[in-house]
């Protein structure tokens, strides 16, 4: 929209000046007809201008417009990674430590083909997926050349940290290998990606999903972000959509939106059809489209343009970012809490390394005491945690494990003075039988005691300065008989 709007502008321009060139070699004098005409005429190419600058405001950098042969204009939402910023991606600690930029020269060059090849190219792809191409397609194709192409160099050197995972999976349960691909306009191949309605992780399952297919969510443990563990999980999960609809671009879809929104646009693009069985109705991507969220009808078209741009970026001018492949790791089993700088401190090993290989740990706890847990680490250092293991777990324990087990009860009483109004507290311990009988006596507004064996009223009198006659006005007593055990009143 924003290059229509500056054609607009250009072809203003131009115009204009063509008219000035036009008056000084034109002798005619203008009639007041004449210019009416021409103030009309550029009230209209104002008018024209400001509804281009409307329509562009309206749209943002996550959307774009398509316009049919009839003139109906769709506006279609970008999926959430596509609009990621590079920087972040390339900040990644996988990023950092073993991408680099690629051995050939990169081109700010995108070169445009006719439509004719895009076609005959995804038509050479092996695919068992239908990779079909139209305009919106296309336009997909050409973000990702042109204003991704960087974003797609760095998930080319990416690809090979995850995609042996991702082929890995879906082959195990026989699913298609493009698949893999998924993740691409998924999280952009960033294992930390959260989106805005919080779908986590490489493959971006939301977090009743997830639990659905078995992977672990709780405060310190999130195995949406596993690669291996989510990557399994999504092929189940692919594959019980495909017995649901029995086409993988509505599984794609459906992987986007919930099969739910996919049954409700299927019915709804097939409600002139009343009385037909549902294995009759029209289920194609295609003919359900309209009725589609906004950003499921970019999904698919979406991924159709990340399978052709990952198959042919040397056509478009964009190199791979090297990729220097990290060293073989193996895993250890802990079955007591541990921090990951509890490791690194003792064993010398770099935090960072710990927390990409475990990216499942929140926060960087490793629960060993809730069930026992595994931990990745560098194969060179399994035998130094192996030979180390009761100094890791006591290196600054109270530091980073900071949750008590047993804790003590504060029993200081606290007093009041009211004549200086202070606060103030007494040492010393109080059994709760003591307390509680002390706040039943200031409730009732005075004092009372335990008689003891052996007491008599005229003891108990002489001992707190009263009389026997008050203590039995206090009691309610009629005669000197007490009984020991019993409360008596003394104030």
């Amino acid at each position: 929209m924003k290059k229509k709007l500056m054609i607009t502008l250009v072809a203003a321009f131009l115009g204009w000046n063509l008219g000035l060139n036009a008056q000084v070699v034109n002798t005619d004098i203008p009639t007041e007809d004449d210019i009416e005409a021409d103030i009309e005429d550029e009230d209209d190419i104002d008018d024209e201008e400001e509804d281009e600058e409307e329509n562009a405001e309206e749209l943002t950098n996550d959307e774009f417009a398509v316009t049919d042969d009839e003139g109906n204009e769709e506006v279609i939402e970008f999926p959430e990674a596509m609009t990621y910023d590079l920087d972040s991606l390339l900040n990644l600690y996988m990023s950092k430590t073993y991408l680099s930029p690629g051995d050939c020269e990169m081109k700010n060059e995108n070169p445009t083909f006719p439509k004719e090849v895009y076609i005959e190219r995804l038509s050479r792809i092996p695919s068992v997926m239908e990779l079909a191409y139209n305009d919106i397609v296309q336009r997909f194709i050409d973000r990702y050349s042109g204003r991704l192409r960087y974003s797609v160099s760095y998930m080319l050197g990416a690809a090979n940290f995850y995609l042996p995972i991702f082929e890995e999976a879906l082959e195990t349960y026989q699913l298609p290998l493009e698949l893999k691909y998924l993740p691409i306009i998924e999280s952009a191949l960033n294992p930390k990606a959260v989106s805005r309605a919080g779908a986590t992780g490489l493959w971006q399952f939301m977090l009743g999903t997830g639990k659905q297919y078995g992977l672990e969510v709780n405060s310190l443990v999130d195995e949406r972000r596993d690669p291996v563990k989510s990557s399994y999980a999504a092929a189940r999960y692919l594959r019980d959509l495909y017995k649901i609809f029995g086409d993988w671009n509505l599984v794609i879809a459906a992987y986007n939106c919930g099969p739910e929104n996919i049954n409700k646009a299927i019915h709804r693009a097939n409600a002139g059809t009343a009385g037909q069985v549902n294995e009759t109705l029209n289920k194609d991507y295609w003919h359900i489209y309209p009725y589609l969220p906004a950003e499921t009808r970019g999904y698919v078209p979406a991924f159709i343009a990340a399978t052709y741009i990952m198959t042919y970026y040397c056509e478009h001018n964009i190199c791979p970012m090297t990729t220097r492949l990290p060293a073989q790791t193996d895993t250890v089993m802990v079955h007591r809490d541990v921090h990951l700088e509890q490791i690194a401190g003792v064993i010398g090993t770099d935090t960072d390394l710990l927390r990409s290989l475990n990216p499942s740990y929140r926060r960087d706890v490793v629960p060993g005491n809730t069930k026992p847990s595994t931990i990745r680490m560098p194969l060179a250092d399994t035998g130094k945690f192996i030979d180390n293991e009761d100094s890791i777990y006591n290196f600054r324990v109270s530091e980073l494990l900071t949750k008590r087990l047993v804790v003590d009860v504060n029993d200081d009483l606290p007093t009041f003075s009211r004549k200086r109004g202070s606060y103030s507290r007494r040492s010393g311990r109080y059994s709760r039988r003591s307390a509680r009988n002390s706040r039943r006596g200031r409730a009732r507004g005075g004092s009372s005691i335990t008689i003891q064996r052996g007491q008599t009223l005229s003891q108990i009198a002489k001992r707190n300065g009263t009389t026997v006659a008050k203590l039995r006005k206090l009691n309610g007593l009629k005669g000197n008989s007490i009984r020991a055990g019993k409360k008596l009143r003394i104030r």
